[in-house]
């Protein structure tokens, strides 16, 4: 089975706008100004498909990420 691909919400130096981007393409899904509408895009798009969405700082650099599938790893819950 292959692996199911993440979305990812990422910034263009080329076209100085925020993506959407499913992984292992070069086509964005969809292009936006602002971050916030990317991400929104990107969530929507992650849920569809019930993958990981990445959210990318502008340099690049992953800023977090949230599961929208079966998340093979959940995070366990600290108790206090």
């Amino acid at each position: 089975m292959a692996k199911k691909k993440d979305v990812h919400t990422t910034y263009s130096k080329e076209t100085k706008m925020w993506q959407t981007l499913l992984e292992g393409q070069q086509k964005p899904l969809a292009n936006s100004q602002t971050k916030e509408t990317a991400k929104k895009k990107s969530i929507t798009e992650a849920k569809k498909r019930k993958v990981e969405h990445v959210i990318h700082k502008k340099d690049g650099k992953i800023q977090d990420s949230d599961s929208y599938g079966n998340d093979p790893h959940p995070p366990k819950d600290k108790k206090h």
